[in-house]
């Protein structure tokens, strides 16, 4: 494979490997996974109710068993609209291209164990985007506003830095429009900062501290203040953790450190009067959380994704982008085969074959870029010795 084959596989299996690992914890606190699976997670386990058609028959969904979840799904459908317009995306290719996707093509959603619309999967917060801009026709670089503010566009945004691969500012700018249609907020800003980090993740060369750099340079408001409270906390962390006991220091540092700009608050399911909802100060919890592990176990995706599974909470996004992050550092063979071969097949999905599709859209993408940056160059030398003239 070339080189951006490669990233681009990663990145698209490392994030759906830690989505499906994560979606059997999520929503659970740390105390709880090991009660219930004995010990810590080290791999893919079941769901967290045997009876999962009836414990939960409001939300019936099959997480766990290797199953990817609705962030994979969307994943795929964006990386979907990128190989039929194999172009930079925004705001309108949501409205024109990601919603007949979600209301019109029947695929297989393993967690409901059949086929159905994406639509039917999808959070509240998602289908937002059906009501808003197919029902509603409004206008698509602010149909984000007003919505549930969440990492529901986060989550799903990997391939947009894929397509701006070494570029983190253009992945961000991409993203924040494109996703306008979608989120606002802090929940769109994650979105942007998410792309950076990719971009800057699959340049070849790239280090974890190149990720943190983009993410720095582009990141706004309590975003980026978690961010920093991150990096001041993990940044220097002499050893990833080797023994259990120091994986739950973690995770209980991560979540002290996250927790001030986080405003679902400390009870995951019974959340605060100001969850979700439009704020310069907050962040979600995802995203720090995520380059919280990265950091800490020093880009090791196994270590990473494990430590995001096992933190509970919305541990399926946390390691879908911790997933993404590192597997964009270190190429296919940092995502273990074992991991990934038993998640395709549970989900009936060709993960590789996603990541080779967005590959070729994205050197689609990159070639047109490079004959505008050309002609752009050209432009600039012609104004330059006009000027002089």
């Amino acid at each position: 494979m070339t080189w951006l084959e490669d990233r681009a596989v990663a990145v698209i299996a490392g994030a759906a490997v830690g989505d499906a690992l994560g979606g059997a914890t999520e929503g659970w606190t740390p105390e709880q996974i090991e009660e219930r699976h004995g010990g810590r997670v080290t791999g893919i386990v079941g769901p967290w109710y045997p009876d999962w058609r009836d414990a939960r028959p409001i939300a019936p969904y099959h997480k766990g068993d290797g199953h990817i979840t609705d962030d994979t799904l969307m994943t795929r459908a964006l990386v979907e609209v990128y190989a039929q317009r194999r172009a930079h995306l925004d705001a309108y290719a949501m409205a024109e291209d990601l919603v007949p996707l979600m209301i019109g093509e029947p695929r297989w959603v393993p967690e409901l164990e059949t086929t159905a619309l994406l639509l039917q999967r999808v959070f509240l917060a998602e289908k937002w985007i059906v009501a808003r801009l197919h029902y509603g026709h409004v206008d698509p670089r602010e149909a984000g506003v007003g919505n549930v503010v969440n990492c529901g566009a986060a989550m799903y945004v990997a391939p947009v830095g894929i397509a701006n691969a070494g570029d983190p500012r253009g992945a961000y700018a991409e993203a924040i429009d494109l996703t306008g249609a979608h989120q606002s907020s802090y929940g769109r800003e994650a979105a942007g900062v998410v792309a950076a980090m990719v971009a800057a993740s699959i340049a070849p060369g790239a280090t974890a501290g190149d990720v943190v750099t983009a993410a720095l340079d582009v990141a706004h408001d309590g975003t980026a203040e978690a961010l920093r409270a991150v990096v001041d906390r993990f940044g220097t962390w002499a050893q990833p953790p080797s023994t259990d006991d120091e994986e739950r220091e973690l995770a209980r540092l991560v979540r002290e450190t996250v927790a001030p700009f986080d405003s679902v608050g400390p009870q995951y399911r019974q959340m605060s009067m100001d969850a979700r909802r439009p704020s310069r100060t907050k962040s979600i919890e995802e995203l720090p959380a995520a380059l919280a592990f990265v950091l800490a176990h020093h880009g090791d995706y196994r270590g990473a994704v494990l430590a995001a599974v096992n933190y509970g909470r919305d541990a399926d996004s946390i390691a879908t982008m911790a997933g993404a992050i590192c597997a964009g550092l270190g190429g296919t063979a940092a995502v273990p085969g074992e991991w990934l071969d038993a998640v395709s097949e549970a989900s009936r999905m060709d993960i590789r074959e996603t990541g080779v599709l967005m590959a070729s859209a994205a050197a689609d993408i990159l070639r047109a870029d490079r004959e505008r940056a050309l002609a752009r160059l050209s432009a600039l030398d012609a104004l330059e010795t006009g000027a002089r003239a």
